[in-house]
C-alpha cells in the first residue's frame, strides 16, 4: 500500500515540476497569435461550398456578404483555397505526363533507332526536359497563362508570372477553381516538355545535340508559347470555350493543335531541311529493339491518361469522360492499324500495334473531353486507317526521311483530331460547350464549330511551318545542323556523348 502511495506521489510531483519549468522557462517559444475567426456561416452556405467542391464549381458561388459587406463563409469555400482531391489528381496527372517523356518517349523512339543511336535519344529527351523547364520558370508559363494586357493581343501573354512570381498554392480561377496554381503550372510544364521532344522522331540519328538544344530554345518562343496562349490562355484568340471575345471559336481539350500539330508539322519541315540519313533508301535501317519500343508505347498509353483526363483540371465528370474516350479510341486504333497490315502485307506487326495505339492517342487528344464514347469509337477507326496510309504510302511517294513517322502520326493525327472534334463535339459530353459556344456546337456532323476548327488548323500549320523554317536556317547558319559524316556513321552515342548503349 505504501509502495503504491509513494509511486503516485512521485508522479504527481514530476507533473507539477514539469508544468512549473515550462511556465518559468524564458527560452520557450512564444505562443502563436490566434488566427482571426472567420465569420459564421449558415448550414446552407456550408452545403453550397461542399457542393461547389464536389462538382468542380466556382467557389465564389457559395460566397455571400452580410449587410456590412463581410464575407460569411468558412473553409473550404474561401477563394484561393485548393481542394485536396482535385489537387491530388492533378499532381498524379503531372507525374504521368512527365512519365510520357521520361522514360516513355525515350524508350519508344530509342527502340526504333539503330543501337548506335539509342543514347542520343535519351540525351535529347533529358536535355529538352531541363532546357524547357528553365525557360518555363523564367517566362514561359507567364507568356501563356498570365492574365492582364497581352504583349501581343490574343497571341502572347505578359511577364506577370516571370520566375513564377505569385505562382503559389492558391488557385487561379482563370484555369482551375480547386487546383493550386503551382500544381497547374507544373502540369502545363510537362506538355511544354513533351511537345518539342516529339520532333526528335523525324530527325533521329542525324542532328547535332547542340543544334537540337538551340533549335528547341528558339522554337519555344516562336511557336509553342504563342500557340499555347492562343488556344489555352484566358485571353487567347482561339480559346473558344472560355474566351467570349475569341477571334476564332475553336476548341482543343488536351493539345491536338498545341502539341501534336505544332510538333508534327515542324518535324516535317525540319527533316526536309536537315536532309536524309546517310544510306537512306540504300540500306536497311530496322528498329534495334521492338521490345523496347513496346515498353515505351505502353508507358505512353498509361501516361496519356494524365495528359488527357488531367486536362479537365479536376477529378470530375469531364475527366471521367476523357478517360473513357481515350481508352476506347486508343484500343480501337491499336487493333485497326495491324489489321490493315494483316490484310495488305499478310502479317500484323508489333510496330503496327504500337503505331496504332499512339495514333489513337494523338487523334483523340483534342476531342477526348468533348465527344461521347460513340464519337471516340469513330475516331479510333479513322486513327488506325489514315495515319497508316501516310506512314506506309505517302512517305514513300514523296521520299522525305521522317525517321520515326512523327509527321504521319502526330501532324496528320493531330490535324485529323482537330477537324473531327469540330464534327463530333457534343453538348452531352461537356456542358462547358454551352458557355460561349451555344451557336457553334449544334450536335450535328457539319456544325458551325467545324469551320472554326479549320481556321485554327490553318493558323497552326502556318505558324509551325514558317517558324520552323526560319529557325532551322538560323541554326544552320550559326552552328550547323548535322554532325560530320564520320560521326553519323560511327553513331551519335559515341560521337556526341562518348558512351555506348550496348557493349556486346
Amino acid at each position: 500500500m505504501k509502495k503504491h502511495f509513494l509511486t503516485l506521489a512521485l508522479m504527481a510531483f514530476a507533473a507539477f515540476s514539469s508544468l512549473s519549468v515550462r511556465a518559468d522557462d524564458t527560452n520557450a517559444p512564444a505562443a502563436a497569435p490566434a488566427a482571426p475567426a472567420l465569420p459564421a456561416a449558415s448550414i446552407d452556405q456550408r452545403v453550397a461550398a461542399l457542393e461547389a467542391y464536389i462538382g468542380n464549381g466556382d467557389p465564389g458561388a457559395s460566397l455571400t456578404k452580410d449587410t456590412n459587406g463581410n464575407l460569411t463563409v468558412t473553409a473550404p469555400a474561401t477563394v484561393g483555397v485548393s481542394g485536396p482531391g482535385h489537387n491530388a489528381w492533378m499532381m498524379t496527372s503531372t507525374a504521368l505526363v512527365l512519365f510520357m517523356t521520361l522514360p516513355g518517349l525515350a524508350l519508344f523512339y530509342g527502340g526504333l533507332v539503330r543501337k548506335k543511336n539509342i543514347l542520343s535519344l535519351v540525351a535529347q529527351c533529358f536535355g529538352i526536359t531541363g532546357l524547357v523547364t528553365i525557360l518555363w520558370v523564367v517566362c514561359g508559363y507567364s507568356f501563356i497563362f498570365a492574365d492582364g494586357t497581352d504583349i501581343i493581343s490574343g497571341v502572347l501573354g505578359n511577364l506577370k508570372f516571370k520566375m513564377l512570381d505569385g505562382v503559389n498554392s492558391a488557385t487561379n480561377s482563370n484555369y482551375a477553381y480547386w487546383v493550386s496554381q503551382n500544381v497547374f503550372s507544373m502540369f502545363q510544364l510537362m506538355f511544354a516538355i513533351i511537345t518539342p521532344a516529339l520532333i526528335l522522331g523525324a530527325i533521329a540519328e542525324r542532328m547535332k545535340f547542340a543544334a537540337i538544344l538551340v533549335f528547341v530554345g528558339l522554337w519555344m518562343f516562336v511557336v509553342y508559347f504563342p500557340l499555347a496562349h492562343m488556344v489555352w490562355g484566358v485571353n487567347g484568340c482561339m480559346n473558344g470555350v472560355w474566351n467570349a471575345g475569341a477571334k476564332i471559336h475553336a476548341i482543343d481539350f488536351a493539345g491536338g493543335t498545341v502539341v501534336h500539330m505544332s510538333s508534327g508539322w515542324s518535324a516535317l519541315v525540319l527533316c526536309i531541311i536537315l536532309g536524309k540519313r546517310l544510306g537512306f533508301g540504300k540500306e536497311a535501317m530496322p528498329p534495334h529493339s521492338m521490345v523496347m519500343c513496346f515498353i515505351g508505347t505502353a508507358m505512353l498509353w498509361v501516361g496519356w491518361y494524365g495528359f488527357n483526363a488531367g486536362s479537365a483540371c479536376a477529378a470530375d465528370g469531364v475527366a471521367a469522360n476523357a478517360f473513357t474516350t481515350t481508352t476506347i479510341a486508343t484500343a480501337v486504333a491499336s487493333f485497326v492499324w495491324p489489321l490493315i497490315e494483316w490484310i495488305v502485307r499478310g502479317k500484323p506487326s508489333i510496330l503496327g500495334f504500337c503505331s496504332g495505339a499512339v495514333a489513337g492517342l494523338v487523334v483523340i487528344t483534342p476531342a477526348c473531353g468533348f465527344v461521347t464514347p460513340e464519337g471516340s469509337f469513330v475516331i479510333g477507326i479513322l486513327a488506325g486507317i489514315i495515319p497508316w496510309f501516310f506512314c506506309y504510302k505517302v512517305k514513300g511517294w514523296f521520299g522525305y526521311d521522317d525517321a520515326l513517322d512523327t509527321f504521319g502520326v502526330h501532324a496528320i493525327g493531330g490535324t485529323m483530331g482537330a477537324i473531327l472534334t469540330g464534327m463530333l463535339a457534343r453538348n452531352s459530353a461537356n456542358a462547358n460547350l454551352a458557355t460561349n459556344l451555344k451557336s457553334y456546337v449544334t450536335d450535328t456532323l457539319f456544325q458551325p464549330l467545324l469551320m472554326e476548327q479549320l481556321k485554327a488548323v490553318g493558323i497552326t500549320i502556318a505558324l509551325a511551318v514558317v517558324g520552323t523554317a526560319v529557325i532551322a536556317f538560323i541554326v544552320k547558319m550559326l552552328i550547323g545542323l548535322r554532325p560530320s559524316e564520320e560521326s553519323e556513321m560511327t553513331g551519335l552515342d559515341l560521337s556526341e556523348h562518348g558512351e555506348e548503349g550496348y557493349h556486346s
